[in-house]
């Protein structure tokens, strides 16, 4: 953690708050729950991944973070119900939804390579499962009085990125999902809002060709590589008190290489 983030879990900005945080087994997820865990807030971490997702559950109690892990399918509607079920059990309740789980798998590929059966997937993972898991939280989220939901979007809506398509369109429907959801659970007092990185260093971004990384730290406002670090404080944030006003926003966190 850079000292500024040091400074901010040490005031205890999450404390009392109950968050889940999906696709939290590793990567950019695990950072989420560490930063808000860090910040004060118990956390249940789910993912497909159960092995990896109990060690990083096992590696957050032992920075004195209270967390729990649930394995779940983000594919599975029942799965997705059973997730949500199971966080607020052990949280007592939800303040917090972090729809971070998502897959690529379009990654390469022109858009007449695509197979059906691969940007069906895609949505069904990235668009229906955000939208199930917030279908599901809904509920113990209203009852917090102060709930918020942060999806992860993508910057490669907003800019276009090509040989993509299927994680872009997921991406760009996460955002226009985001502003509808802030309207219909407004009224509960519960903000949404989406959160749309960059490239960032994280093993689901291993695959990306580094013509790529030379592109994004040659054209970004801050010429560096992009690290968790830089996102999870955002998310924080947005699920805080510090951002009770704000809902149905897009935050683009990538440096400036695109401003949004």
């Amino acid at each position: 953690m850079q000292p500024d983030q040091v400074s901010i879990a040490a005031q205890g900005l999450m404390k009392g708050r109950r968050v889940l945080v999906t696709g939290g087994a590793r990567g950019l997820g695990l950072e989420f729950a560490r930063h808000a865990g860090r910040a004060g807030a118990a956390v249940v971490i789910a993912d497909i991944l159960a092995n990896e997702l109990h060690a990083a559950a096992e590696g957050l109690r032992a920075e004195g973070i209270q967390a729990h892990s649930v394995v779940f399918d983000q594919s599975n509607p029942e799965s997705i119900t059973d997730c949500a079920a199971q966080a607020e059990q052990w949280l007592g309740g939800l303040d917090g939804l972090v729809n971070n789980a998502a897959i690529t798998n379009s990654g390469g590929k022109a858009l007449n390579e695509l197979d059906i059966d691969v940007w069906d997937k895609v949505m069904a993972v990235n668009v229906r499962g955000t939208w199930l898991m917030s279908r599901a939280c809904w509920p113990a989220l209203k009852v917090s009085g102060r709930g918020s939901i942060v999806n992860l979007a993508s910057d490669t809506s907003l800019w276009g990125a090509q040989n993509l398509l299927a994680y872009v369109a997921s991406k760009g429907a996460v955002i226009a999902m985001s502003r509808s959801m802030a309207r219909e659970m407004g009224v509960d007092n519960i903000t949404v809002n989406a959160v749309a990185p960059g490239l960032t260093l994280v093993e689901a971004t291993e695959y990306v060709p580094k013509h790529r990384h030379e592109l994004y730290e040659g054209q970004r406002a801050i010429q560096r590589q992009q690290v968790p670090d830089d996102v999870s404080g955002v998310v924080t944030f947005l699920l805080s008190d510090l951002s009770r006003f704000v809902t149905g926003q897009v935050m683009a966190v990538n440096g400036g290489f695109v401003m949004h």
